[in-house]
């Protein structure tokens, strides 16, 4: 028998939480966000499965993983590889483009919770309700991970926030269809909580590891999960410890108080924001504030005329997004605040269609981006990120010095955007389109948006099935 103490802190009381977590338990609003988070994170998979970075990773897969029949990738018509390995795929898939959902804390939710949850749900024959529940509880956990870490200093470290707090995201996920007890769930979390990387290094060249940071955490929740079932042992104190514990590790300021803050009464899942861009959600602000000085001023990348373009970044941005703008991979493109505001002034957007190879080196829009000014503005350190917010501004007359400036406070993919879920289902349809013919997609979308009718085996092999005839 072990003489250790009972332990009964953050990481054991999120555990028991979410051990016992209900569909019922849940708001509508929970659900309805759950459904459409589940209806994005497919076409984003689904639009990036077929790019260089997700076929290598499957191709990896299923050369080191084939013969174990539990799961299936999104887009073939059966079971091919574990429950991990699937998840592995699917995640990297989904947050290949840039284009899956984020919350303010700083990471990617969608990516990584919900091809975590459909692979283990599959396997288990999970229902519908039990598939609701298990995201919500990963969206929740790896949201409260950062929110309680503080997330600039830590990205400000090197840390890529959807690396490090992801394996909890999709490990609550999987502890909730498995139904593991409290005890378990919190060794599950230990688990993850070893597991937990990933760095920014990536930004340097535009490397594809950061593409790999969703699929790895899905995995790894996969296997913490897997691994606790089979009676292994991981850290009950793994956020809250001081010699080694999550938040201690990656930040000066943790707060492991603000795990359990408003536990069960707030979700703050809800304040996902979605994606109408296929850049760095922090660049969408200034992407749409582009946007609207567009409609007042034209094109300026094509007739510029000499009037000077400048915007305001708070401290995070200047680094993570405001380095000089030199074509380079398409990642590059999507991280520079100057290419993706040049594509809002020229293209009405950031669209995929905007980060070909052609178009990040076009001379126009190289010349325009490396035109543009920034400033620091420190006022918007005290916003930014709870708020996504940002401004632009375009000289009004060429030479003049007065300015015509637009600040946005949120981006039009944030959560307060009340035609928000309108325009998630106009993005999956609008990602599909030349992939999976309409009466498909509707088909497809029903199920998804139904998902309390059916169970996690059948509504993964009615979407893949879809998708399979569509990829070929």
């Amino acid at each position: 028998m072990s003489t250790l103490p009972k332990i009964s802190g953050e990481t054991m009381k999120l555990a028991t939480f979410f051990s016992a977590l209900k569909y019922e338990d849940l708001p509508e609003s929970s659900h309805r966000a759950v459904r459409h988070f589940v209806l994005d994170t497919v076409a984003c998979a689904l639009h990036g499965r077929h790019t260089e970075w997700a076929r290598i990773i499957e191709k990896w897969a299923r050369e080191n993983g084939a013969g174990v029949n539990q799961a299936t990738v999104w887009g073939d018509d059966a079971p091919s590889l574990r429950v991990s390995d699937v998840a592995l795929v699917n995640g990297t898939a989904a947050h290949a483009f840039e284009l899956d959902d984020y919350h303010p804390v700083k990471h990617h939710p969608g990516a990584v919770v919900i091809p975590a949850a459909l692979a283990m749900g599959e396997k288990l024959g999970s229902s519908g309700e039990d598939l609701i529940t298990a995201i919500a509880a990963g969206y929740e956990l790896m949201i409260r991970v950062s929110y309680a870490m503080d997330p600039t200093p830590t990205m400000l470290r090197g840390w890529h926030i959807t690396g490090i707090t992801g394996a909890f995201g999709s490990v609550a996920a999987a502890a909730s269809l498995l139904k593991l007890d409290a005890e378990q769930t919190a060794c599950a979390y230990g688990i993850a909580g070893t597991q937990a990387s990933g760095l920014f290094a990536w930004l340097y060249d535009g490397a594809m590891t950061k593409r790999f940071h969703a699929g790895d955490a899905a995995r790894a929740g996969i296997v913490a999960a897997e691994l606790a079932a089979l009676g292994y042992t991981g850290s009950k104190a793994i956020f809250e410890f001081e010699n080694g514990g999550f938040l201690k590790a990656h930040s000066d300021n943790a707060v492991p108080a603000k795990l359990i803050e408003e536990l069960g009464e707030t979700w703050m899942l809800e304040g996902t924001s979605f994606k109408p861009y296929a850049c760095c959600g922090s660049t969408h602000a200034y992407v749409d504030a582009a946007k609207n000085l567009r409609s007042r001023f034209g094109n300026l990348v094509e007739e510029n005329l000499g009037r000077k373009v400048r915007m305001g970044l708070p401290h995070l941005l200047t680094v993570q997004c405001g380095f000089d703008y030199e074509p380079g991979t398409v990642l590059n493109g999507q991280m520079s605040m100057r290419y993706c505001v040049t594509s809002g002034f020229r293209y009405d957007g950031a669209l995929p269609d905007e980060f070909t190879e052609e178009k990040l080196a076009d001379p126009l829009n190289v010349a325009f981006a490396q035109a543009i000014e920034i400033e620091y503005d420190k006022k918007l350190d005290s916003i930014y990120p709870a708020n996504f917010c940002g401004w632009v501004e375009v000289e009004k007359e060429p030479g003049k010095g007065e300015f015509d400036r637009e600040f946005l406070l949120n981006a039009s993919g944030s959560c307060h955007n009340p035609e928000k879920e309108k325009a998630m289902v106009a993005k999956y349809r609008a990602l599909l389109e030349g992939i999976v013919p309409p009466e498909q997609r509707a088909t497809v979308e029903a199920a998804i948006m139904d998902i309390e009718s059916t169970d996690a085996k059948y509504l993964v092999n009615l979407m893949s099935c879809h998708l399979r005839e569509a990829a070929e």
